[in-house]
């Protein structure tokens, strides 16, 4: 089974109904799987803390929501995840591509990717990054964690893990 498969079966074994994604050439593989799965509702968005905004509505109106992103977003969401994702207890599992690291073509990636942990940690969100491709299947677990603490998560995926750009 290929990656973007599990991450996209994980997804549907733990009732993830809706997912919002923003463009990114690492994640290509997972947004197509997840545009083609009957069982996940995908709305593209613009911006990473609109999507945020998409994901919150979608929990309140009963469904549980995850966002697909770069990290080189995460400093556009700072608020978004502190005064509604965080403070009205809400969980998101993020999926996200840590660009910026070992492999990177794109020298700016690289500025967001010194500051990216460090944010979230600041933000207390738990943080998993997954390296190797058989660091997929400890998702499944994170996902169960996301939605029984009601937490943010996220999970970053490195070129490593891509196996590339």
């Amino acid at each position: 089974m290929s990656i973007e498969d599990k991450i996209v079966n994980d997804f549907v074994k733990n009732d993830i109904s809706f997912v919002t994604t923003v463009p990114c050439k690492q994640l290509a593989g997972v947004i197509k799987k997840i545009e083609e799965c009957e069982d996940i509702y995908h709305i593209p968005s613009n911006k990473e803390d609109e999507g945020m905004g998409l994901c919150a509505g979608a929990y309140m109106g009963g469904k549980k929501p995850a966002i697909i992103m770069q990290n080189t977003a995460i400093g556009v969401t700072i608020n978004t995840l502190v005064t509604l994702t965080q403070y009205y207890r809400l969980p998101l599992p993020m999926l996200i591509s840590y660009r910026g690291e070992l492999g990177e073509p794109v020298a700016c990636q690289v500025e967001m990717a010194v500051h990216t942990k460090a944010l979230l940690n600041q933000l207390n969100i738990p943080t998993y990054h997954f390296h190797k491709e058989e660091d997929v299947e400890e998702l499944d677990k994170i996902l169960q964690y996301t939605f029984m603490c009601n937490k943010p998560v996220a999970i970053l995926t490195d070129a490593s893990f891509w196996k590339g750009y």
